[in-house]
């Protein structure tokens, strides 16, 4: 695995994290866009090393062990710092680590982290009271741990400035896509992006590739039927006057329960589930019209449920559907 760039370049240094249990798909995505030679951006183009933050050699994802000639005094002169993922979201990051991190972070210097990389800048408090995202199956971990970091599960990437977190792996991509586009213009950033063979922008968030979490449901005799009613008849109208009817209990009663049994509100409730349906609808239905999804998931309309994947999934219905349609 390479340390360092051999381009001629008097660009922004960029130091990406090696270690122990080094995310081998993270950290290829920091040198493929930083580090690889570029003659073609110019002597302004960025300058790339590779940064042991403890003495190898270090094993990798995938076999791999990598010998590193560089330590932590490359963070000294750092422009930009990449955390490429992180060897557990739990694990604890070294003091070492965390004092070199938090005078660059003091000197002006971006730090940015991949996927489960956001432990290392959570861990070094870099986050306290910033916007952040991770992937979405270590949020929760991550907001119990440091309830004063805001956390955002819905979106690709997050840029606080000096501070920047990637949500999944490949989320890392369109960050270090966004920080080209930001240090040297869009047509630097497409260049780069046909080079990847991606998209230089993606449209969404990473809402569109969570599975629907199935609410803890214990509820008893009467609301177990109803949901499953409720699930089954999505189409159709359910003001809470009828399903409080239904449940042979007051409106109030009726609300309070299945707020305690689901955890959200029955309005709520019933958009995750349109929102759900139609998903499967759209992957799976491809000769259905959107129109009829609209209206088979109980949205009425196609401009209803457009408007709510665009407010929740940061996506257009057919967007979905031409990215998820099998």
């Amino acid at each position: 695995m390479p340390n360092s760039s051999p381009q001629q370049s008097r660009g922004p240094l960029v130091a990406a994290l090696a270690y122990d249990g080094l995310c081998t798909f993270e950290f290829g995505i920091a040198y493929e866009v930083f580090g690889l030679p570029r003659p073609e951006m110019g002597e302004g183009w960025y300058r790339f090393s590779v940064c042991g933050i403890e003495p190898g050699p270090l094993r990798a994802a995938g076999g791999l062990t990598v010998a590193v000639d560089k330590g932590l005094e490359v963070l000294d002169e750092a422009d930009l710092i990449v955390v490429p993922g992180w060897r557990s979201i739990d694990a604890a990051v070294p003091e070492p680590l965390v004092s070199a991190l938090k005078a660059a972070h003091e000197r002006g210097a971006r730090i940015m982290s991949l996927c489960s990389g956001v432990a290392v800048l959570a861990g070094s408090g870099l986050l306290t009271n910033r916007r952040a995202t991770t992937h979405w199956r270590y949020v929760a971990s991550i907001a119990a741990r440091y309830p004063d970091i805001a956390l955002d599960a819905d979106v690709l990437y997050m840029d606080e400035g000096s501070l920047l977190t990637a949500a999944g792996s490949a989320a890392g991509i369109d960050l270090c896509l966004h920080v080209v586009r930001g240090d040297f213009g869009s047509e630097a950033a497409n260049s780069v992006a046909r080079r990847l063979v991606v998209p230089p922008h993606r449209e969404g968030g990473q809402a569109q590739f969570i599975h629907a979490p199935v609410p803890e449901e214990r509820e008893g005799i009467r609301l177990g039927p109803l949901i499953e009613w409720m699930r089954e008849s999505l189409s159709e109208d359910q003001p809470i006057s009828l399903l409080a009817k239904r449940a042979g209990m007051s409106m109030r009663t009726f609300q309070r329960r299945f707020e305690a049994t689901t955890g959200l509100s029955v309005g709520e409730w019933l958009l995750k589930e349109r929102l759900r349906h139609a998903r499967d609808l759209l992957e799976k239905e491809l000769a259905v019209s959107l129109d009829d999804i609209a209206a088979a998931s109980g949205f009425g309309t196609l401009a209803t449920m457009r408007h709510h994947f665009r407010r929740r999934l940061g996506t257009s219905p057919h967007a979905y559907r031409k990215s998820f349609g099998g």
